[in-house]
């Protein structure tokens, strides 16, 4: 159980930096100031933040146009979704 809980922390607390990040860069969109990589945008969903993406991606209205974006961040959101369960199967 404790590892699903830190799990679930992880997952969380990406997805609030990758919100953040997006919404950093949608700033840095209107200002016509320097922008942060795609790269970075796209790792953090990978990486555990693609809740977070999606959500601002929505909020924000931010790289809506790439469908690259779309399709990356929800195939990530459903192998973090993936992990959970099989933690859970495991752990509790």
């Amino acid at each position: 159980m404790k590892i699903l809980i830190i799990y679930a922390a992880i997952i969380g607390a990406m997805s609030v930096i990758a919100f953040f990040t997006y919404l950093a860069d949608k700033i840095k969109a209107k200002k016509g100031a320097w922008r942060i990589r795609e790269s970075v945008l796209l790792g953090l969903g990978i990486s555990g933040g693609a809740l977070g993406a999606l959500m601002a991606m929505n909020v924000c209205r931010h790289k809506t146009k790439h469908v690259y974006f779309w399709v990356i961040n929800t195939l990530a959101l459903m192998a973090h979704a993936a992990v959970a369960v099989v933690l859970f199967m495991l752990y509790v």
